[in-house]
């Protein structure tokens, strides 16, 4: 099993991509556990319009951006990477709405 080094810690490439393939694998973890909020989101709003909330996607946004910029990030580019995600998230939320109502 290889020993995953942190960043700073990397001499090759070989362990830079070790280490962004697990973050990789924690990441989609992570993702399927926000899924699953969705999943909940479907299960418990009754009226299909309540779907897509732009005052929640703006406080998602927000949020995001400023532990971006928190943790020495670009809060541009992390809000730009959430903005996707949360439109992947009200897609899939509206799919599993119907679904359950089908």
């Amino acid at each position: 099993m290889t020993v995953i080094k942190l960043p700073d810690d990397c001499e090759t490439m070989i362990e830079v991509r070790a280490g962004v393939d697990q973050i990789d694998r924690e990441l989609v973890a992570l993702l399927a556990r926000r899924f699953g909020y969705m999943d909940a989101a479907a299960r418990i709003k009754t009226d299909r319009n309540s779907v897509r909330d732009e005052a929640r996607k703006a406080e998602v946004l927000d949020n995001v951006a400023r532990a971006a910029e928190a943790a020495g990030l670009e809060p541009a580019r992390l809000r730009a990477v959430w903005n996707e995600l949360v439109e992947q998230s009200i897609a899939y939320e509206a799919i599993r709405w119907d679904a359950l109502r089908g």
